[in-house]
């Protein structure tokens, strides 16, 4: 799932003293955190001096490598800069809030032209989520829609193939009612319904301008069980008075359908379709059929795919060939019809898409001149790269070398139009005429930037990729590393960062080194970010993402561990401050992270899985039978689904937990959350749901998007003993089990032969909070005693306690 914020099912060597506590480190968000600062320096000598305990920094003589060695070169030359401060990490000031990220951000989508005018969607967090249609107009951006339609596709749930348009008029669904609008191209225009209320959707729309009609897929929802999927015609034109018509079904049959995609000359017919239990990266089929003089198809005829291969994205070229894409070579690389045969137009061990999550994307696109427009991802370089592709000898040129990320093409006669980002630059859709082409960024015209913050690069980290081991024999993984960056902080001497481990969704999504405020806003702030691209994830071939077929929950989660671990080996971070966080997909495998493993000391699962029993019978029917690949047939395999459930057991977690969940989510239930929540709350771990009203699978609202970003920090620290604020005009996330039992100058925190411990001095007496000893049995703290002005526990007689009281 994938996740929609960004898009669930749309994340070394261990320890062996590695415990995670009851509760964890906190500290009080009412109290100043310089006290407790002033306390770090004994705790860091006790560490130093005594034999046997366990160092946190990378000692002298050591081989670091070459990342290690960047790292420690920045840090050097950061803290001899004049304005630069010590503080330590994840609690640094940032110029990155969350109100920026939701008000100064936009995300940007779906450009198109129609003749030379440019289109494209616009998703505005600050007006609650809702897409825009914006359009070029004297150079100048100028919205469409208006103020009370919402352009958005729910087909599968997460639609796609929102509008189009053709000739000055556009059609698009809005989100409400699900029904088709056609509307003149200019603002203040009223749209006109062409498609009768009820309960059908659409999406992924071409116009048959013969025959004065829409081609595109249906979803109906007004029948029995399952909704029913077809491919139908919707005229363009009514009478004036009289009732819209019913589509006209063309295509029925399968369980799914995509791309229906008209030839230039309007007579053939082409798109996708698959059945369960496949999804549309599993096994698709690539059709083709001849349009009567009625508007029927016929002859039909299956041009390519089938079980173990992946086809998407039928276009045709202007002589009526047919091109697609295939991962019949383990690859997505394009192919053409020729003569009835399958042919390569290029063989590379390069990906020229994803996986199909939602309808109408178009990976790629004819140039005038004949080649083809499209966005090239290659396993070992970070991002991806726009290019042209010529169908005649093969040959790629790059045409756009200042952006690292590329994607969302758009072709004109005489311009190019796509959207481009890199680490430190925010997405922006830009366009040239296609005679500039091999473009500089100083020929491209900006239409649009995704955000309007100017944020100075010394504020920005600057990812690397990492190629490390998964634990497995023969098999690595990769991720995104982002270091800690603040132009005014850096961290005391010898410490080392927090890391939040970010496991995305899908499982089948990917990382991206696209600008990221989400990421910045966390590295920002002193905190290590590693994005996550675990075995199953898209970008490396269909073999690395069929990894995760009967493995989700397993695969996933020793990668995700993994890569912390690798961190912590190659002294990048803080072991004993490591999270994680994932939403849909993601945050399944976060929860099985942190209940199967005992790598991370705290997480934050967003409308994540907890319980795959209720997913696989409560789902919606694109991911209906999602799980008979990631884990195996339901009920046939029902132990092995008890067996990944998080939920079934919780007596295992031991550490803290954050929930956010929108409430009508339909691809994940509240109540998983609801019940996960609970399990855990009864167990007396620090823990919080929070729950956003009228929210589906991710958060479109602002003040959501915001309260679901800070809550997770103010969390996050709050477990890991750092300053825990909020944004004043937000509310506090509601946190179960935590007590801020000692004032801030009596807490600390040490390891002592493994063991952590968090300690306060008052009257001699040392408060332990409950550990798990290397034989299983328990080592919790007696009773509380007699409080007078602190709660504290009695005295534990215990060698280590001993210790511990010799020292105070």
């Amino acid at each position: 799932m994938q996740r929609i914020v960004l898009p669930l099912l749309f994340a070394l060597l261990t320890p062996s003293f590695a415990f995670t506590p009851t509760i964890g480190l906190r500290k009080s968000s009412l109290l100043p955190s310089a006290s407790l600062h002033r306390h770090r320096t004994p705790f860091a000598r006790l560490r130093a001096s005594r034999p046997g305990l366990r160092m946190q920094e990378v000692q002298d003589g050591d081989s670091p490598r070459e990342i290690l060695e960047w790292s420690k070169k920045r840090e050097e030359k950061m803290a001899k800069a004049p304005d630069v401060s010590s503080l330590p990490y994840g609690e640094w000031d940032s110029p990155i809030t969350s109100k920026d990220i939701t008000d100064g951000t936009i995300g940007l989508g779906s450009p198109t032209f129609d003749g030379e005018d440019l289109y494209w969607l616009e998703s505005r967090p600050n007006e609650g989520g809702r897409q825009v249609i914006v359009k070029m107009e004297g150079g100048e951006p100028v919205d469409l829609t208006p103020p009370s339609f919402n352009v958005r596709s729910r087909v599968h749930e997460y639609g796609g193939g929102d509008f189009i348009v053709h000739k000055g008029i556009i059609y698009f669904v809005n989100f409400v009612d699900q029904r088709i609008y056609a509307q003149l191209a200019f603002p203040g225009i009223d749209p006109v319904p062409l498609t009768p209320e009820g309960k059908l959707r659409f999406s992924d729309m071409t116009v048959d301008e013969a025959r004065g009609r829409l081609i595109c897929v249906v979803e109906d929802h007004s029948g029995e069980g399952e909704p029913r999927n077809y491919i139908a015609a919707v005229k363009t034109e009514t009478e004036e008075g009289s009732a819209v018509a019913k589509p006209e079904v063309l295509l029925e049959g399968d369980d799914f359908y995509a791309s229906p995609r008209l030839s230039q000359d309007g007579d053939q017919l082409a798109w996708v379709s698959w059945r369960h239990p496949n999804m549309p990266w599993d096994a698709t089929v690539v059709s083709k059929g001849t349009l009567d003089q009625s508007g029927k198809v016929v002859n039909v005829k299956k041009v390519a795919g089938g079980e173990n291969e992946s086809t998407m994205n039928p276009t045709w070229d202007v002589f009526g060939q047919l091109f697609f894409l295939s991962d019949r070579s383990g690859w997505y690389n394009i192919y053409r019809e020729d003569e009835g045969q399958v042919v390569p137009v290029k063989e590379m061990q390069a990906e020229f898409a994803g996986p199909m999550w939602k309808l109408g994307s178009k990976p790629f696109t004819f140039l005038p001149d004949g080649r083809i427009l499209c966005n090239v991802k290659e396993p070992k370089v970070a991002g991806s790269r726009l290019a042209a592709l010529d169908p005649s000898n093969g040959q790629v040129e790059n045409l756009a070398s200042s952006y690292s990320h590329v994607g969302g093409f758009a072709v004109s006669q005489e311009k190019i139009a796509f959207l481009g980002g890199s680490a430190r630059q925010p997405t922006e859709l830009v366009f040239a005429p296609i005679a500039k082409f091999p473009a500089k960024k100083s020929e491209l015209t900006v239409a649009k930037k995704s955000s309007k913050l100017e944020i100075k690069s010394l504020y920005l980290s600057e990812p690397r990729s990492i190629e490390f081991p998964t634990g497995r024999p023969g098999q690595t993984a990769w991720m995104i590393f982002y270091p800690p960056q603040n132009a005014k902080y850096v961290g005391p001497p010898g410490s080392l960062p927090p890391l939040l481990v970010k496991s995305h969704g899908g499982p089948t999504a990917a990382t991206s080194t696209a600008f990221n405020l989400g990421i910045q806003f966390w590295t920002s702030r002193g905190y290590a970010v590693a994005d996550v691209d675990y075995s199953g994830s898209s970008g490396y071939g269909r073999d690395y993402r069929e990894r995760l077929k009967g493995k989700w929950g397993i695969y996933d989660v020793e990668d995700c561990c993994s890569a912390a671990k690798y961190l912590e080996q190659e002294g990048l971070v803080d072991g004993s401050k490591m999270a994680i966080d994932g939403g849909s997909a993601g945050g399944y495998t976060t929860l099985c992270c942190l209940t199967f493993k005992d790598t991370f000391k705290a997480g934050c699962s967003s409308y994540g899985i907890g319980d795959l029993e209720t997913l696989a019978s409560d789902t919606h029917k694109f991911e209906s039978r999602y799980l008979d690949s990631l884990v195996g047939p339901y009920p046939e395999m029902k132990e092995e689904y008890r067996n990944r459930s998080p939920i079934n057991f919780v007596e295992q977690l031991k550490c803290p937990i954050a929930f956010f969940q929108g409430a009508d989510d339909r691809v994940v239930p509240l109540n998983q959350a609801e019940a996960m929540h609970k399990a855990v709350k009864e167990k007396g771990i620090l823990t919080s749901l929070t729950v956003f009203q009228s929210e589906g699978h991710g958060f479109r609202r602002a003040d959501n998007i915001r309260t679901a970003l800070d809550g997770e920090l103010f969390f996050f620290n709050a477990a890991f003993g750092l300053k825990a604020t909020m944004p004043g005009d937000l509310e506090e996330i509601v946190m179960d089990n935590f007590d801020p039992f000692l004032p801030n100058e009596l807490r600390g925190y040490v390891i002592i032969d493994g063991y952590e411990l968090e300690c306060g001095l008052e009257s001699g007496v040392v408060r332990q909070i409950g550990y798990e000893e290397p034989d299983g049995s328990a080592y919790f703290p007696e009773e509380r005693g007699d409080q007078q002005g602190g709660m504290i526990f009695k005295e534990k007689k215990s060698e280590k306690i001993d210790d511990m009281v010799e020292w105070l």
